[in-house]
């Protein structure tokens, strides 16, 4: 067992002795208070896998190792007695001050994830309340979407979701927009902006995402996709993007880390950020904690617009906001109606995808969400878009079919047939032949002697990130420090002549990821930077500006960062956010509960160009076959208080 998985143990072993003595000091019944010991046990070792709750249902599994006296409950009724007797369970109408929560359906909480949930759920109802239609101002928005979204053949026989997202946000508070890459979601938002500030010319708009990579190629991307529009509207679009914990503003000295507690940032709903509306793209990679945090930040009157994938990994904390939040893009009569005249398409035209089964309770937030389904980047006759739409239907063989013939999807997708405890030497090879020129830009730099200048940093960070090793796992030989440290072995040699050894880690070209926030030297967990050498010879790490104003470059002594790695290869999970050219995914040799088709699928879609898999088929297999959806109860609060 790791030292984490150990943490994660004796973490819900203390929280478990807690509990009992808690219930026992009450003087709750034996059994009752070893079932809530129990239970808590259970709870805090499924949030440490990113659930927010667990089921009265799945408690018998979840505890069937613990040997307890008396014994525990057997089915999830009698559970819910020997909670509800322990003195310790609160429920949604009485949490108060118990440490465990217990709603109507059978989730369990520990109590901070239900008020974290319940205040989330509170904010986001506060912001999908209907506006009131203003007839004028809409026929105004009618002309600007027509100007704006022009439809081509391809588009004028089906409903163009671009247009109907972008006004489903100008009339209301809260959007929700979902597609993979390449579905169009910042054009989306660049002909927002445009009809937002041709009606509201100094309207205050930020935008932002959960890293700082991500902020910089959504900046990036507004910049390319505005360039259709006139040049007023040019001038009054914002330039620049920022972090969250930017944006939040990280106290020193705490962090600002989703557990570190309510007192981490400085903006919140007692000090709300400045700004009429929000965009932030990448939202799948908001936990339940940091989401709350920043909705309740955002003034009540602000507009908000979450951009991400509900199909990519959830957020590394507890927490699957983003896919509980479009899970459903039910649309009510009402806002059909609306959006066919703001649209000028027939109101039956507009019918978004089914998705609710029959029976199941209606959408908690109706008239919110969009999903975008037409990728303009590859088909589903593309390789990469056959691989990532087989694998999101968990079909292990048509995944293995696609990856065999990859050469008839253009060389887009190779598979390496790699089950070896070690990487085998063909995968070894690629990770060689896709630092190449990234190697060879190093060697131009260090041969011209510009040292760590704007042209050198600029010209390295762009040939670096064209390639990136994506691995499931941080440790064992197919894992991220692995591939770091026998990567940074060959490529060094390559670079610069030195042998190196792991003592002497430093050399110019090693591509370093920040892995702890810094806001004194505005480097943020998941900043990338390079180590070149300075005017004096002496080695600096050069990282780009932080979407601030500030410099183009910064450069750093490695001295003075913050806790950080090799960065050759990352996980799956900080690969969120970043696209590459191309990306080599490698999977572990056995099979692992990490692994998910969530996971396979965030992996691919991370490629604009091009694929290659390293993994055994029996690894493949599971891991498409797998599945990652948490445990959580957003809907059922939003339910709760919105008297659905």
């Amino acid at each position: 067992m790791s030292s984490g998985f150990d943490a994660a143990d004796a973490l819900a072993r203390g929280l478990a002795a807690h509990v009992q003595r808690w219930a026992a000091g009450r003087g709750a019944p034996a059994g009752a208070a070893q079932a809530a010991a129990s239970a808590a046990q259970a709870l805090s070792l499924a949030t440490g896998l990113g659930h927010v709750c667990v089921w009265l249902a799945d408690l018998p599994a979840l505890t069937a190792d613990q040997r307890t006296h008396p014994p525990l409950p057997g089915d999830a009724s009698t559970w819910r007695a020997a909670l509800v007797a322990s003195r310790v369970v609160g429920s949604p109408a009485a949490p108060d001050n118990q440490p465990l929560v217990l709603d109507d359906d059978g989730r369990l909480y520990l109590h901070r994830h239900f008020d974290l949930e319940r205040r989330l759920a509170r904010r986001l109802l506060q912001s999908a309340a209907p506006l009131p239609v203003d007839e004028t101002a809409d026929a105004a928005t009618a002309d600007q979407l027509a100007r704006l979204f022009r439809h081509d053949g391809a588009q004028a026989t089906e409903p163009d979701w671009q247009m109907l997202a972008a006004a489903l946000a100008l009339r209301g508070r809260l959007t929700v927009v979902s597609g993979g890459p390449g579905t169009g979601k910042t054009t989306t938002v660049v002909n927002l902006l445009a009809c937002l500030l041709a009606r509201t010319p100094d309207a205050r708009v930020v935008l932002a995402a959960p890293t700082g990579k991500a902020a910089a190629r959504l900046a990036e991307a507004l910049r390319q996709r505005a360039a259709h529009l006139p040049a007023d509207l040019q001038a009054r679009l914002p330039t620049i993007a920022t972090t969250v914990h930017r944006l939040l503003g990280v106290r020193p000295g705490r962090g600002g880390v989703a557990g570190a507690g309510e007192q981490a940032f400085e903006h919140g709903a007692d000090h709300p950020l400045a700004l009429d509306l929000l965009v932030l793209d990448e939202a799948s990679m908001l936990d339940l904690a940091l989401a709350t945090r920043l909705l309740e930040a955002v003034p009540p009157q602000a507009r908000i617009v979450l951009l991400g994938d509900k199909d990519q990994l959830a957020a590394v904390e507890s927490g699957a906001v983003f896919a509980e939040l479009s899970a459903d893009p039910t649309l009510s009569p009402a806002a059909t109606a609306h959006l066919a005249r703001l649209c000028g398409l027939p109101a039956a035209r507009i019918q978004p995808p089914p998705r609710r089964p029959a029976g199941a309770p209606p959408s908690a937030l109706p008239d919110s969400v969009a999903w975008f389904q037409r990728n303009f980047r590859f088909g589903r006759d593309s390789g990469i878009g056959r691989l990532a739409a087989d694998t999101l239907a968990g079909q292990p063989a048509a995944v293995l079919a696609t990856l065999r013939d990859g050469d008839a999807g253009g060389g887009a997708l190779q598979w390496l047939d790699d089950a070896g405890a070690q990487p085998a030497a063909a995968t070894l090879a690629a990770i060689g032949d896709g630092y190449a020129a990234y190697v060879q830009v190093c060697r131009q730099v260090l041969a011209a002697g510009t040292g760590a200048g704007d042209d050198a940093a600029a010209a390295l960070h762009t040939a670096f990130n064209r390639f990136r090793v994506l691995c499931a796992l941080r440790e064992g030989p197919r894992g991220v420090a692995a591939v770091n440290d026998g990567t940074s072995r060959r490529l060094r040699q390559a670079i610069t002549g030195e042998v190196g050894d792991a003592r002497h880690p430093w050399f110019a070209g090693r591509p370093v990821m920040v892995l702890r926030n810094n806001p004194a030297l505005k480097l943020f967990n998941g900043d990338i930077g390079i180590a070149l050498p300075g005017p004096d010879g002496a080695l600096r790490v050069v990282f780009p500006a932080g979407g601030d104003g500030s410099a183009s470059w910064r450069a750093i002594p490695p001295a003075r960062l913050p806790a950080h790695e090799t960065a050759w290869a990352m996980t799956v999970h900080k690969s969120q956010g970043s696209e590459f050219d191309a990306v080599l995914v490698l999977l572990p040799a056995q099979r692992s509960r990490v692994l998910s088709r969530e996971l396979l699928y965030t992996g691919i879609t991370r490629a604009r160009q091009r694929v290659q898999l390293a993994a055994g088929a029996d690894v493949l297999a599971a891991a498409v076959q797998a599945s990652s959806q948490r445990n959580a109860g957003l809907q059922a609060r939003l339910r709760e208080l919105g008297g659905g």
